[in-house]
C-alpha cells in the first residue's frame, strides 16, 4: 500500500494557523476569501524553543505561498505580533519526568482547587521570564483568594439585599477605598491590555482586597464603599480565578459577572488628594508621610 504520511512534522506546523481559517473546506486548504478577511494572525503566543524552527518555517510558507497568490496581496508575514513566554522551573531545574520535579495540576485542584491553581501560575512571574515553583507561593494565593470570598460572604449578609453600586457621597477613609478601587481597574486594565503582565494585574487586586480587609477590621467602614470595592476586586480578579469570583460577585450584586461589562476607572478618581513621601536620611528610609499633592518644594 502506497504511503501517503511522508512528509516531516515541520511541514505541518509551518501552515497549520491557514487551515484554521477554513478547516471543512474538503475543496482546498483554504479559500482566498477566508484568507483575505483573517489573515494575518494578530498575536502568536509560544515558548522560545520555537523561535528557530518553527517560527522560522511559518516564515518561508508564508512567503511562498503569498508569492503564489494564496494570500492577501501584500502580506508577507504570518504572524503580527509574537510573545515568547518563560518556562517554569521546580528547583531550579527544568521541570522532567526523569528528574522526579514534575509538580502535578491535579493535585493542587485536588487540595487548592483549580481558581488557586490558575492564579499562581500567572501570579508567579513576569510572564516572559522563568520563575521557579514555590510551594509557599501557593498557599498564600489560596489564602488571599479565601479572604475574598470570605470578606464579599460577609459583606453581602450584612447587607440584607443591598447592592454594591459605588455610593456618591463617601469621604475620608472610604473615599480612599473607592479611589483605591478605581486605582485597580485602571491598573489591571492596563496590565492585561497587551503586555500580558498578569503578575502585576493580581497584585493590584491583592492590594485593593487587603484595603478592604483593613476598612472592615477598623469597624467604622461605609458598608457600600466595602461592598463596591469588594465587587470590584471580583470583577478583576474574574479572568483568573473565575468560580470564586464569580460566587462573590454574584453574592454582592445578584447578577452574573461574565454578564456585566469590563469595569472602566474614572479618571476624576485616579487623581489622589495626597501622596506618600517617602523620609530618606543617608540613603535609609526613616518614615513615609501623606503630603498634599500640591505641595510644594
Amino acid at each position: 500500500r502506497r504511503e501517503t504520511d511522508t512528509m516531516d512534522t515541520f511541514v505541518d506546523s509551518s501552515w497549520y494557523f491557514l487551515r484554521y481559517l477554513d478547516p471543512r473546506n474538503a475543496e482546498a486548504p483554504w479559500d482566498r476569501a477566508a484568507a483575505d478577511h483573517w489573515f494575518p494572525v494578530d498575536q502568536y503566543i509560544g515558548g522560545v524553543e520555537h523561535a528557530i524552527l518553527h517560527l522560522m518555517y511559518a516564515r518561508f510558507f508564508t512567503k511562498a505561498l503569498a508569492d503564489l497568490g494564496h494570500l492577501p496581496d501584500g502580506v508577507q508575514e504570518p504572524f503580527a505580533n509574537l510573545f515568547t513566554q518563560g518556562m517554569i522551573t521546580k528547583d531550579g531545574a527544568k521541570m522532567s519526568k526523569s528528574r522526579g520535579n514534575v509538580v502535578s495540576p491535579a493535585a493542587i485542584v485536588e487540595r487548592s482547587g483549580a481558581d488557586t491553581a490558575r492564579t499562581y501560575i500567572l501570579f508567579i512571574g513576569p510572564p516572559d521570564q522563568d520563575a521557579d515553583w514555590n510551594q509557599d507561593g501557593v498557599e498564600g494565593v489560596h489564602r488571599f483568594i479565601g479572604r475574598l470570598w470570605r470578606l464579599s460572604a460577609e459583606a453581602a449578609d450584612a447587607a440584607d439585599g443591598a447592592g454594591a453600586e459605588q455610593p456618591a457621597d463617601v469621604s475620608g477613609d472610604d473615599l480612599a477605598l473607592v479611589r483605591k478601587a478605581h486605582w485597580a481597574i485602571d491598573k489591571v486594565t492596563a496590565d492585561m491590555s497587551g503586555r500580558f503582565a498578569f503578575n502585576t494585574a493580581i497584585s493590584a487586586v491583592i492590594e485593593l482586597v487587603n484595603d478592604c480587609s483593613r476598612a472592615r477590621e477598623s469597624g467604622t467602614a461605609d458598608p457600600r464603599a466595602l461592598r463596591f470595592a469588594l465587587a470590584t476586586a471580583a470583577s478583576l480578579l474574574f479572568p483568573f480565578a473565575p468560580h470564586v469570583s464569580a460566587d462573590a460577585y454574584d453574592r454582592l450584586t445578584g447578577t452574573r459577572v461574565w454578564e456585566q461589562p469590563w469595569p472602566v476607572a474614572d479618571p476624576d478618581l485616579l487623581v489622589s488628594d495626597t501622596y506618600e513621601l517617602v523620609l530618606q536620611v543617608n540613603g535609609k528610609v526613616r518614615d513615609r508621610v501623606a503630603v498634599p499633592a500640591d505641595a510644594t518644594r
